[in-house]
């Protein structure tokens, strides 16, 4: 008598939508690549054990495991409930769960990476732009100290004019005076 598995329909799982497509989309995988070693591993230890052969039980169990994933035996999916089956799916599942993990970690890392990048790049750009406005006070101060420079030359040179013009006028005087005895 071939061994029946014992499946309940997946929408009895309490599962959303998506949930339930991602469940019966991975159940068809893992079964159907797992039905040809822990599926059948376990088939066999079960049926050896009683005296029936391996082959029969586990094409059984790839029959059940297919018609159960793909959702026959109508209104959705179904999820055996044998050990063996929970056993593949199981595996499959940490396996994905370890694939999953794996990318978010890759992708963290990444994020990290791409973070510490900019931040020397912010560093660098906050560094670069410091020493800028640092050097713009300083040409600043020279312009400061040069217009004050150029103010205290300024009044210099006017008080050096206004002498100019006093020595010139005194010297026209004097010439004048001078130039006037000599014509009378």
């Amino acid at each position: 008598m071939p061994s029946t598995l014992t499946s309940i329909p997946d929408t009895q799982l309490g599962l959303s939508q998506s949930e339930l497509h991602i469940l019966r989309q991975h159940q068809q995988i893992a079964l159907s690549s797992g039905s040809s070693n822990t599926t059948a591993h376990y088939a066999h230890s079960t049926a050896s054990s009683r005296g029936r052969g391996h082959v029969r039980s586990s094409a059984s169990t790839s029959r059940a495991a297919s018609a159960a994933s793909s959702g026959q035996g109508g209104g959705g999916g179904r999820l055996l409930l044998d050990a063996g089956s929970l056993a593949v799916l199981g595996s499959h599942f940490e396996r994905l769960m370890g694939a999953i993990q794996g990318r978010v970690d890759s992708l963290t890392a990444q994020t990290q990476r791409s973070t510490l990048h900019q931040s020397s790049r912010a560093a660098t750009s906050i560094a670069a732009a410091d020493a800028e406005i640092a050097r713009f006070r300083e040409i600043l101060r020279q312009i400061d100290e040069l217009e004050t420079e150029f103010d205290k030359v300024r009044h210099i040179r006017d008080i050096v004019k206004g002498y100019r013009a006093r020595v010139e006028g005194l010297e026209r005087r004097i010439d004048g005076r001078g130039g006037g005895r000599g014509r009378r």
